[in-house]
């Protein structure tokens, strides 16, 4: 005789239930994940930090601007040891001497530290491509302390070297402040439109891979041609600054700032001027995304990115 009611296996509820609390949760933690992530997002568009790469961490930071301290202390001892040089020699220096120099130096730092930070190791450049430029703001201070603090070490150590006194190295007005002002903002302009037509053009013409390599490739010498040109044309009437950070330096060791003014503004200033006008003739912007792979065609650019 056959049972009224067959054994039936009964649905097993608690699997189910399990199944659905671990799927709601799921939907849940996804959700949330997105909320997340679209916060990061609008945050990063709407704050200082939009052109950071998400996964630079602190010691990228560290890195960048410990390059530009050391390149800035470079810069800055090589004027000094020039100066010394010809003082030593019994001598003046002379503006050809100084030019070549600074011209020189340029490229070293270029090559070698641009990759890394952008070799900027100006505080005018540095707020110039801050204020028309993809530069962050964030890192604006930490660079220029880092400039700064770089060839005031470079002036104490060239002291202490060379034995000569750091009054020396400072720059003052030769023939008037007025004169000196303009000078030196005219120059900075033009060394600034140069390296911002270059740091523009690494990221616009990626496509144009074997003329444009070859650009990339002497842009320390272009640049260092571009610094040698200003110093030749405003260091009889200036000293040939254009750098706020070289002027500051031995002001700070010697500490003396008379008409420290003229180094710390008229170079921002021409600076800011240079990018602008070049940024507006372009009629475009630069790119937050540096696109070559060539480590120096981002001199001067935010490589930084």
């Amino acid at each position: 005789m056959k049972p009224l009611f067959k054994d039936q296996p009964f649905p097993d509820v608690s699997n189910d239930t399990s199944t659905n609390d671990q799927s709601k949760y799921d939907q849940e933690m996804g959700s949330t994940s997105n909320t997340m992530s679209r916060n990061r997002e609008v945050l990063m568009k709407n704050s200082g930090f939009h052109c950071f790469p998400i996964g630079m961490d602190l010691l990228t930071l560290v890195r960048m601007v410990v390059a530009e301290a050391v390149g800035s202390f470079i810069l800055m001892f090589c004027i000094c040891g020039i100066i010394a040089s010809m003082q030593l020699m019994g001598g003046q220096v002379g503006l050809l001497e100084y030019a070549t120099t600074a011209a020189l130096t340029v490229v070293v730092v270029v090559f070698s530290i641009g990759s890394i930070s952008g070799a900027h190791v100006n505080p005018a450049v540095t707020i110039a491509f801050a204020t028309v430029g993809p530069f962050p703001w964030s890192k604006v201070p930490l660079y220029v302390l880092a400039q700064v603090g770089g060839c005031v070490l470079a002036t104490y150590v060239g002291k202490l070297v060379y034995g000569i006194k750091s009054e020396l190295m400072a720059t003052r007005p030769l023939h008037g402040c007025s004169a000196a002002f303009w000078v030196e903002l005219i120059a900075t302009f033009i060394v600034v439109f140069l390296a911002a037509s270059l740091s523009n053009e690494t990221q616009s013409m990626v496509d144009l891979d074997e003329a444009f390599l070859q650009v990339g490739q002497l842009s320390g010498f272009v640049v260092g041609v571009a610094i040698g040109l200003g110093v030749l044309i405003c260091g009889p009437v200036s000293g040939g600054s254009m750098n706020p950070a070289r002027s500051l330096g031995p002001a700070i060791v010697s500490w003396k700032f008379d008409h420290l003014w003229i180094y710390l503004t008229a170079p921002t200033i021409g600076a800011i001027g240079g990018a602008l006008l070049y940024r507006v003739l372009r009629l475009q912007g630069w790119s937050c995304k540096s696109t070559t792979p060539n480590p120096n065609a981002r001199v001067l650019d935010h490589s930084l990115h």
